[in-house]
């Protein structure tokens, strides 16, 4: 024990479901030796935390949107009518929205 390089053993638990997901992506790497792994992707490994306000942007346009073909619906639901106004804002929330994906489709290809 005392010529050992490594002094200090860490330890830490997991569910037989990632014990499985950690043994797949050693078989990937094409590795056996799992405190070798762990050591390696602990030390070396990418943690990526993605802040994306154009996502937020997006999620709250998709939630007035909804919410503005759900009252539409219900109006023409009432009256029997549709008007060109309420369609028209349909149309430019629908392009907001793929304006908006398209942007962040284009920044997570720029992640490469």
């Amino acid at each position: 024990m005392a010529n050992r390089n490594r002094q200090i053993q860490l330890k830490f638990r997991v569910t037989p479901q990632e014990r499985e997901m950690i043994e797949q992506k050693m078989e990937q790497l094409g590795t056996k030796n799992m405190a070798a792994y762990l050591r390696k992707i602990s030390i070396d490994g990418y943690i990526i935390r993605l802040e994306l306000p154009e996502l937020k942007e997006m999620v709250s346009l998709l939630r007035r949107s909804s919410n503005n073909l759900n009252q539409l619906t219900k109006r023409v639901h009432e009256t029997g009518r549709v008007y060109d106004a309420d369609l028209e804002d349909i149309v430019q929330n629908q392009e907001r929205l793929w304006q908006a994906a398209t942007d962040i489709l284009a920044m997570l290809a720029k992640l490469k």
